[in-house]
């Protein structure tokens, strides 16, 4: 959207009054300094809200993250509007579709030029940073001071580009990252002017590689397989095609870090990659912290599955991508486990790195000057359905966690449908920023306030009663079909295209497994009807591309 003249007198005169020490339009909530409120988005990769206790404590708990939630809001239908890491970055920064600011799926470039809230925010008299994962090609605009992992970004003595230069760190990305953005509050901001800091975790990304002091956590703690791990997909092609099931998918070196120096263990075409990240690219001292906790591993695996004498029931299968021969459900419960493992080692990581950003702000009195935020690009598979990873618009990858810390505001849960669309809007509204009118998403301030004006009341009154959604990239990694689709408070409809052509229906009050699609079962005529007509009125809201 270009500003005309007006507008942009109309944003610097918002700002002046806000930095004045002024009351914002709707009752903004203001700082204690009569500044506009500071903003700290922390944001996770591939972080689960089974993983957050505040959302689920069956393994593990969370407590910094959690606070966040308890002296704020936990957001309880939070969901992306594209799950896929870049496209939903593009999404969080416009406030718009991923068609309508064209960054649809992980092989195109994020378009630097276009409206963002940052940018917004900078004219209003914010200054802005960006620090750690940015994953949308294109450099970082609209900020004042960035710096942010090359590409996706690795666990162990990361490349990062700060404001154009590339440096190397040594150390673990997620204390690094932290590092950073405490460094960049405590004497690289103007303390006269409010603050938007990204501060963007490349964890828990798959590989899902522990900082050394976390090895040794939950090794000895046996997760069972969730209920549906053996969906046998009945009714949903798109589901069955998918490449994404921990037994035939999960590398056991890439992933699962098998890599044993005597090469016994052989995993397809990522094994050579796996095995330079937990070799070459450590440092010694990081080495043998690494090998004394995997080692011992590797070796217990050999014993269970490359040297015992096979059971009559043995059977070749596939797995990673390579070929040996074991017991599949024995092999499935070993491969599970020792990913739940990782990965609960690396969400421990982010929950004291988010323990000692807040610890920040409150000792330096920004605690109660600041909305904080915390939330993940989108949701993942914890082993429900058999897999791991994301993109499907089902629950477990289309939902997100969203918690947030409103100083004076609202404690406790939002049950409002909201996307990451909204997010943009909601900052904007904050900082006293007129919303563009492009902007698709609407501001979840009024649904935080702990005392609503009229205007308030009428937004919430008048709250979405449904969701959009769309997923691009394919052909691609994990096989994952183009689809798109709606969801209301109780029913989806999702719709695959392209080489599988299929509509599926769930009833998540019923079904909230999404095991049975009743898309064209009897009975169903009035739903269907009713959310076809709720996907063509998002269509046409947001203008989106009809595919059928």
């Amino acid at each position: 959207m270009q500003w005309n003249d007006n507008e942009k007198i109309l944003t610097g005169l918002v700002a002046w009054i806000a930095l004045s020490g002024c009351t914002h339009r709707n009752g903004t909530p203001m700082a204690k300094d009569g500044k506009p409120l500071n903003i700290l988005y922390i944001m996770c990769d591939d972080h689960s809200y089974q993983t957050i206790s505040a959302y689920d404590q069956r393994f593990i708990h969370t407590p910094n993250i959690d606070r966040i939630g308890n002296e704020g809001v936990r957001f309880t239908q939070s969901f992306v509007a594209n799950s896929l890491s870049g496209p939903s970055r593009a999404c969080m920064l416009t406030g718009k579709h991923s068609h309508a600011n064209g960054f649809t799926d992980n092989t195109t470039t994020f378009d630097g030029s276009q409206q963002t809230f940052p940018k917004l925010l900078q004219q209003a008299g914010y200054e802005t940073a960006m620090i750690g994962k940015w994953h949308l090609v294109s450099e970082p605009t609209g900020f004042d001071y960035w710096d942010i992992l090359v590409g996706q970004g690795m666990y162990y003595n990361p490349d990062f580009i700060c404001n154009g230069k590339k440096v190397q760190r040594e150390g673990y990305a997620t204390n690094i990252t932290t590092d950073l953005a405490l460094d960049w509050l405590d004497n690289k901001r103007n303390p006269e002017k409010p603050f938007c800091l990204l501060l963007h975790h490349k964890a828990p990304h798959r590989t899902w590689m522990p900082d050394s002091c976390d090895l040794d956590l939950f090794s000895d703690q046996e997760f069972p397989l969730p209920d549906t791990f053996w969906d046998d997909y009945e009714n949903r092609p798109a589901a069955a095609a998918q490449e994404m099931h921990i037994l035939q998918d999960m590398d056991l070196v890439y992933d699962l870090k098998l890599a044993d120096p005597e090469k016994e263990i052989h995993s397809g075409y990522l094994e050579n990659w796996g095995r330079q990240m937990y070799t070459d690219l450590l440092h010694p001292d990081q080495r043998a912290a690494w090998n004394k906790h995997y080692g011992p591993v590797i070796e217990a695996f050999k014993d269970s599955f490359l040297r015992e004498p096979l059971d009559e029931q043995a059977e070749e299968m596939s797995a990673a991508n390579g070929r040996m021969k074991a017991n599949p459900k024995r092999l499935a419960q070993w491969k599970y486990n020792q990913y739940m493992r990782d990965y609960l080692r690396v969400i421990t990581s982010i929950d004291r790195n988010v323990g000692r950003v807040l610890d920040y702000l409150e000792a330096h009195d920004l605690l109660e000057n600041t909305l904080v935020v915390y939330t993940s690009d989108q949701g993942f598979y914890m082993g429900e359905h058999g897999w791991f990873d994301k993109r499907f618009m089902y629950e477990e990858s289309f939902r997100t966690p969203l918690l947030m810390r409103l100083p004076g505001g609202k404690k406790g849960d939002v049950d409002q449908l909201v996307q990451n669309i909204d997010y943009a809007p909601t900052f904007l509204e904050l900082a006293g920023v007129p919303i563009p009118e492009d902007i698709q998403g609407e501001s979840l301030l009024p649904l935080m306030k702990s005392h609503t004006n009229r205007h308030d009341r009428e937004v919430i009154g008048h709250w979405r009663d449904g969701l959009y959604y769309h997923f691009y990239e394919y052909p691609a990694e994990h096989a994952v079909r183009r689809h798109y689709g709606v969801r209301d408070n109780r029913y989806k409809l999702i719709h695959f295209y392209q080489d599988i052509d299929s509509w599926e229906l769930y009833d998540l009050e019923t079904d909230p497994q999404e095991l049975h699609n009743i898309y064209g079962h009897p009975g169903t005529e009035e739903v269907t009807e009713r959310m076809m007509s709720l996907l063509r009125d998002l269509e046409k809201e947001y203008d989106a591309p009809i595919k059928d």
